[in-house]
């Protein structure tokens, strides 16, 4: 990962890092008040929930996110999930907001 924190770069107008995510396992849904996220897909093929919208991610293809969009993403395959993420402002723990899928409506906005 390159990031905030100083071992990592210290940027502060981006951060990148490469995610993998196993076979049937997913991210926790989130969403950010601050940073936008762009994916890209390496290796396998990710199931990713937008605010409830489903969209899908493989080899070569790109996915923004936007700040408020609660997002979520799934490893529904049989090999390993590899993307890219890039967020901006520079992503740091303190603009993660966990959100409870079984709740309904844009409470979080």
């Amino acid at each position: 990962m390159i990031g905030r924190p100083e071992p990592l770069g210290g940027t502060t107008r981006h951060s990148f890092v490469h995610v993998v995510i196993p076979p049937g396992r997913s991210s926790s849904a989130h969403f950010h008040k601050l940073s936008e996220e762009t994916y890209y897909g390496l290796l396998g093929r990710g199931r990713v929930e937008i605010d409830d919208v489903r969209r899908w991610l493989q080899p070569h293809d790109a996915c923004l996110i936007v700040p408020g969009e609660v997002h979520q993403i799934f490893n529904d395959g049989t090999v390993d999930l590899e993307f890219l993420a890039v967020s901006a402002p520079a992503w740091v723990p303190e603009d993660t907001y966990p959100v409870d899928r079984t709740r309904t409506g844009n409470e979080h906005r």
